[in-house]
């Protein structure tokens, strides 16, 4: 597996990249949400619709939690977009025995209270407009057995036009309080901040 570097150069311009290319592209920016920063590893899972996820999470990190950004990308897409190697991602493959060392890899990660590592635990881009969302099993792999040694944040990102002609940008994020980390427990949990995200957006006002 391709592990995560932190370029000297292209990091730092990538995230100035994401922040500038999200202020040029968005209208209205808001965050809702409130974050107890206890020190720790963050986790953070969100909700994959586009292309734009990884640039909305890195802008997220550096808005509220000022960690060392790390994510988990397709092989064959961290190899197509070197970059991204350079810049804190690092690789996965699915459906192979190679998973298991981007799983521990992860975990590995987690033991630093500087790092953050994203995870989009649908594994597959979807739409922002589904209901529900089903977890894949690594998510479990992952964060089980990291309670109380690290934070588990979801996030929700959702957008929407109303009366501009640039999209909004709406940033939910919400630290899991479940005891277990355990996938049935956080599919719950982000499924019912998910259907309060929607609700706040739809109730929104211009």
């Amino acid at each position: 597996m391709l592990k995560a570097k932190h370029h000297i150069l292209i990091f730092p311009f990538f995230k100035w990249y994401a922040v500038w290319q999200i202020r040029r592209k968005f209208g209205d920016i808001r965050f809702s949400g409130a974050f107890n920063d206890r020190k720790l590893p963050i986790l953070l899972i969100a909700n994959h619709v586009s292309w734009w996820d990884g640039f909305w999470a890195i802008f997220l990190n550096i808005t509220k939690f000022s960690r060392i950004f790390h994510f988990m990308m397709e092989e064959d897409q961290l190899k197509k977009y070197w970059y991204f190697n350079h810049c804190g991602g690092f690789s996965v493959r699915k459906n192979s025995r190679e998973i298991l060392s981007s799983i521990a890899y992860s975990r590995e990660l987690l033991q630093n209270p500087d790092n953050l590592v994203l995870v989009f635990p649908q594994g597959e881009i979807q739409s922002m407009h589904r209901q529900h969302f089903r977890f894949e099993k690594g998510i479990e792999k992952i964060a089980l057995g990291m309670e109380n040694r690290i934070q588990l944040v979801m996030t929700v990102f959702l957008t929407d036009y109303f009366s501009s002609p640039r999209p909004g940008l709406t940033i939910c994020f919400s630290e899991f309080r479940g005891e277990r980390f355990d996938r049935e427990s956080l599919e719950k949990a982000y499924n019912s901040f998910y259907a309060e995200c929607l609700k706040l957006q739809c109730n929104r006002n211009d």
